[in-house]
């Protein structure tokens, strides 16, 4: 294979039906994100059936276009790269068998790609240098968790989260306060003009030396200050309309709070200088500057993928691909999808 070969990605793990084709690995010819949010909205999450079909109508028009704007004719594509893993089943397989459809037509390799270690390639792809190994954190609405990357293929779970990611903490937390889904974005609009010490949450940071997380209690504690101990949901709120910033604020200094430190700690603990950040959640403003600063502070450095390649997006998928292709792991054309992935 050339060092310079066109690979499409495609990506289909959960509600953003995504193509994009990148050359070597690194730059990105084409990205086409076809996003579910509105279909969505009214249930305040992803509903698993919804996702599919709309990945079936949208599928084949998302790599039209990616195509097109890449301006790549298919007999210049290379290779095939798909996630397979983790994600929702039906979505995940709609991806995938339009990927071996494809790979079989134009007599091209498939590669199958783990969703959760691209995120951790997408803070790679703009990275001059690679200089491994390096502390990687990966958190959205599916997925809070860090590892060590030793390369772009070979990551080790160092700690993960023992119930809800952070992206789902956040849309809870969202649901509660009334703010639209997806909880994040709402979230740290609303709290933009709010003092995020104002309420007092717990830091869930477990024990001194711990790199699990748990964003549960966190969103119980954001219940009681609304209801009360032991209040029921359509009880009198206990904190007035106004205070929406200021309780915004205090939730994702919470959730960001924590996020920092267990990175850090990860890379004290292991003695890496350096930190990669991917996931939906690593486009919030909060935590990049947090991170950031604390990383700086203790003497590491940390590296944030892109905002446009932080939420789901196929782009980091062609771009893992084309190292998994350089490395000769190609799937066969019956390649099976996992609703999760390997730790």
């Amino acid at each position: 294979m050339s060092e310079h070969a066109l690979v499409l990605g495609i990506e289909t793990s959960c509600d953003e039906t995504a193509a994009a084709v990148v050359r070597g690995g690194r730059t990105a010819l084409s990205s086409v994100v076809r996003s579910q949010v509105r279909d969505h909205a009214a249930w305040g999450g992803v509903v698993p059936e919804i996702a599919g079909r709309s990945h079936l109508d949208a599928i084949l028009p998302a790599v039209e276009q990616a195509l097109a704007e890449a301006n790549c004719p298919t007999a210049s594509i290379g290779a095939v790269a798909v996630t397979t893993q983790p994600g929702l089943l039906g979505s995940l397989l709609i991806g995938a068998t339009a990927a071996k459809a494809l790979a079989w037509a134009w007599d091209v390799p498939l590669i199958a790609v783990d969703h959760v270690q691209a995120h951790v390639y997408a803070a790679l792809m703009p990275t001059p240098r690679w200089e491994f190994p390096y502390v990687a954190l990966v958190v959205s609405g599916g997925h809070t968790s860090l590892y060590r990357a030793d390369d772009p293929l070979t990551l080790t779970s160092l700690g993960s989260t023992r119930d809800d990611a952070a992206g789902e903490a956040f849309d809870k937390a969202a649901a509660l306060l009334g703010l639209e889904y997806p909880g994040g974005p709402s979230i740290e609009k609303a709290g933009r003009a709010g003092d995020p010490k104002a309420f007092a949450f717990k830091l869930p940071l477990l024990a001194p030396d711990s790199l699990e997380f748990s964003f549960s209690g966190l969103k119980t504690a954001l219940l009681y200050t609304l209801v009360g101990p032991g209040g029921r949901r359509d009880d009198p709120w206990r904190v007035p309309r106004e205070r929406i910033p200021d309780l915004c604020a205090s939730f994702e200094f919470a959730v960001v709070e924590t996020l920092a430190r267990k990175a850090v700690r990860a890379a004290a603990q292991h003695g890496i200088p350096r930190i990669l950040v991917g996931g939906g959640v690593a486009c919030n403003r909060r935590l990049r500057e947090r991170l950031g600063a604390l990383a700086s502070r203790e003497g590491f450095e940390a590296t944030f993928a892109p905002p446009a390649y932080c939420t789901d997006n196929a782009v980091m998928i062609a771009g893992l691909g084309h190292a998994r292709w350089q490395a000769g792991a190609i799937a066969p054309l019956d390649a099976e999808v996992a609703a999760r992935g390997e730790e």
